[in-house]
């Protein structure tokens, strides 16, 4: 066995990041190699959960497109892995990541659905805005009994640690994983309470159905 190729038994080791898209609504002084039917520029990206990065252990990043455009199959060979379009229409994206040959890793792959245009209570307004469109999804590499060498590539330097407090640019941080809790923790509480009420009216009706047997 080559040196550093000996995995570490009992041992697991994770890198956190983030991948999704941004989406911008074309102005009228578009560039004319711009399909005149294109609303959006949008750019499809992996990166660190605080722009960290990833190039250490991830060799390339694949970006599966809509097979309607040109090379619909995108390799990023060096960071920042994204790659940037101009298009109408949403559709689902592959993402896969290959890792460096010292991991003795496979590839992954994940999914993500372009988005362009916003949602909920104040999409009317930011789509009169042309406000900038995020959908971004937090994840963890997670290595399973690692090779010795990608064990020393991941510890040169801290990388696991998340933002303490949360901002624009990075949404994910201990913050928003313990207001998501609080979140989870308040409406357990409010289920339990539901089903205890339901269950004593379930209990009443039953005593009154009781009463109204015929002796």
């Amino acid at each position: 066995m080559s040196s550093g190729s000996k995995r570490l038994k009992n041992l697991q080791i994770c890198r956190p990041f983030v991948y999704g898209n941004m989406a911008v609504p074309l102005k009228e002084d578009r560039s004319p190699d711009i399909p005149a039917d294109h609303t959006h520029s949008w750019t499809v990206f992996l990166k660190g959960v605080n722009g960290d990065d990833l190039s250490s252990f991830v060799k390339r990043v694949v970006f599966k497109l809509h097979e309607t455009y040109p090379n619909s199959s995108r390799s990023i060979e060096e960071p920042p892995f994204e790659v940037t379009e101009t298009g109408w229409g949403e559709f689902e994206i592959s993402v896969r990541v290959y890792f460096v040959p010292e991991a003795s890793e496979k590839n992954v792959v994940m999914y993500h659905h372009l988005k362009l245009h916003p949602y909920g209570p104040e999409a009317e307004q930011q789509k009169s805005e042309g406000a900038t469109v995020t959908s971004m999804q937090y994840d963890e590499f997670v290595f399973n009994e690692p090779t010795e060498a990608l064990f020393e590539i991941l510890t040169k330097k801290s990388g696991a640690v998340l933002p303490q407090q949360k901002s624009t640019l990075v949404p994910f941080s201990v913050q928003s994983e313990n207001e998501e809790l609080d979140r989870l923790s308040d409406a357990h509480v409010k289920v339990q309470e539901n089903i205890r009420r339901l269950t004593e009216r379930m209990h009443a009706l039953e005593r009154e159905k009781a009463a109204l047997r015929p002796l």
